[in-house]
């Protein structure tokens, strides 16, 4: 059971709190939707978030930034009182000028949804699979006040209409399921609307999305913004997402607000430190840069690694036939790393399963280091697995919470008979300490472990039989900035030591630009565009491309509004 405590600390005037967590004065006419004073939050003796302070004005985004288990969420949870078991707040939040700092359940619940509304990061775990997108609407509502069940419709079709869904009286009657990921996010926001709430809390709410779906979604939020006067609490570790969407930005770390500015001036000027390297870490796509000589196939002239021509994948399931890809070609060349981007549908999972030999051709050739897989007996085809490798996007689910670090490294080593004994724990040594981590962390439990480290886990799992191709899914995705910028530079080097190729799957395209010598543009299971990573993102030739581009956002406020506009396809 959560609990929370009113301190009885007596807060200081606004002019005098301490500067680092002092924030703007709202206008002299309106008091802020949301003031946070001094809030602590404690699990038992241990304090993760400390003294924070800030404050969001009606109408105004401010952004929460800063690494994992910085406090973000946390201080946001609290907000609205949905802390974990065993949680304590202390300090000051005035909701609309009501105290929720040791308020009760009852008066929490009358806050939530009309007061205060969250969008999480996920949407498919925020709606139920088996109730109509009208019906969850409608239980919304619902839970709001009275409301019959034309009304509750009525409303439920112009919510949809608000957050701009196609044909809303349609379609209120389609599943989860039925949408895109971006439509779910649009309902998930619909669902924070229903009553109308004064602040809407944004946690990571595109972090999940293709670039050109978070573009749409920034764009719906900064609109609500703009016509409701809805003040926005947003969550998040990108920083071009910032750039794009925020008025003030709150830099948190270990709990504490260390730095808070406007948004231009942040960019501009940061003056702390961390701050400093947070922007420092930020990968870019550049603006402009000469074109290198030669064809971008000059990496295909050498013996390829993977080879993959005219390559059709159909998925069969009852009676139904979805075509996955479509003629599609590539080669990847010894040391050699193809980038595969594109949005959600267009087949860069599905073309990396099929190098890994998981999925089979329905047409085409696939062919590793000259070996054509089509065809292949099981057996032949297990031993062949042992040239490549697979990088998760989380590694949290790819390692088994059970399994000490060793096991996990180890396990693939044991699997196809190349060490035991004090050979196999001295292997794993070298792979830990090739990651750059120490060796004694070969007993640690993944639950050990940060974010970053277990990526550099399965990056040491995934190199433990020298792989010739890695397939490497959305790698950096799920972490922080400066994190991701460690954990590609970590990759540059294993690259270097290692020797393998790679396809890297990724919907963030400055990534793919600073790690891909090639890059292959995929829409609809078909090649759009293929070049090297500077032609590509520098001057692509596909019109698809160049909205994918101009979709990135640019880490840099005096930026907004200059990219191509979007067609509403999310």
């Amino acid at each position: 059971m959560t609990t929370v405590t009113a301190s009885s600390t007596v807060l200081s005037p606004i002019g005098t709190d301490p500067v680092v967590n002092a924030a703007p004065a709202s206008p002299p006419d309106t008091a802020p939707v949301l003031d946070i004073r001094e809030l602590s939050v404690r699990f038992g003796a241990r304090t993760v978030v400390d003294k924070v302070t800030l404050r969001v004005g009606r109408g105004e985004v401010v952004a929460l930034v800063g690494e994992s288990g910085s406090g973000k969420s946390l201080t946001a949870r609290s907000v609205a009182g949905l802390l974990p078991d065993g949680a304590r707040a202390e300090g000051s939040i005035l909701l609309g000028g009501t105290e929720t700092v040791g308020a009760a359940e009852e008066q929490l619940r009358a806050l939530r949804g009309t007061r205060v509304a969250m969008v999480f990061q996920e949407p498919q775990t925020a709606l139920n699979p088996v109730q109509k997108i009208g019906t969850q609407l409608a239980q919304a509502l619902r839970a709001h006040g009275k409301i019959g069940r034309a009304a509750a419709r009525a409303r439920a079709i112009e919510l949809l209409r608000q957050v701009d869904i196609p044909e809303p009286e349609r379609r209120v009657d389609w599943y989860p399921h039925q949408l895109s990921g971006g439509q779910r996010q649009r309902v998930v926001i619909a669902l924070a609307l229903s009553g109308e709430p004064d602040l809407l809390i944004a946690d990571e709410p595109t972090t999940a999305l293709d670039v050109t779906v978070q573009a749409e979604i920034l764009d719906l939020l900064r609109h609500l913004q703009r016509r409701n006067g809805t003040a926005i609490l947003f969550i998040t570790h990108n920083l071009g997402v910032v750039a794009e969407i925020a008025d003030r930005v709150v830099v948190l770390r270990d709990g504490r607000v260390i730095e808070q500015q406007p948004v231009r001036e942040l960019f501009a000027t940061p003056r702390e430190s961390y701050t400093r390297s947070l922007l420092a870490a930020v990968p870019r796509l550049p603006e402009s840069a000469e074109i290198a000589a030669g064809s971008a196939g000059s990496a295909e002239a050498k013996a390829s690694v993977l080879e993959i021509d005219t390559l059709s994948v159909v998925y069969r399931s009852r009676g139904r036939a979805f075509r996955a890809l479509h003629e599609v070609s590539l080669t990847v060349a010894p040391r050699e790393v193809v980038g595969l981007v594109g949005e959600s549908g267009s087949g860069k999972s599905t073309l990396g399963r099929v190098a890994l030999g998981l999925v089979r051709a329905e047409t085409g050739r696939v062919a590793l280091q000259g070996t054509e897989l089509t065809g292949l007996p099981g057996r032949e085809l297990r031993g062949l697995r042992r040239n490549v490798a697979l990088v998760h996007q989380d590694p949290a689910a790819s390692l088994d919470p059970r399994r000490t670090v060793a096991e996990s490294i180890g396990e693939p080593l044991q699997v196809h008979r190349v060490a035991s004994g004090s050979l196999l724990r001295a292997k794993v040594g070298d792979l830990l300490e090739s990651v750059r981590l120490p060796r004694d962390y070969a007993g640690r439990l993944p639950a050990e472990l940060s974010g970053g480290q277990r990526q550099r886990v399965a990056l040491a799992r995934a190199l433990a039989l020298t792989p010739r191709l890695l397939v490497a899914d959305e790698p950096t995705s799920a972490l922080d900035v400066s994190i991701q910028a460690q954990v590609l530079d970590l990759f540059a080097d294993l690259r270097a030591e290692y020797g393998f190729s790679c396809l890297f799957i990724s919907h963030d395209l400055a990534v793919v630009h600073r790690v891909a010598d090639r890059v292959v543009v995929l829409r609809g299971g078909s090649v759009v565009e293929t070049g090297t990573a500077t032609q590509v993102f520098v001057a692509p030739r596909a019109e698809y491309t160049r909205r994918l581009v101009a979709a990135v956002p640019i880490p840099d406020p005096a930026a907004r509004g200059t990219g191509l506009p979007l067609a509403a396809s999310a």
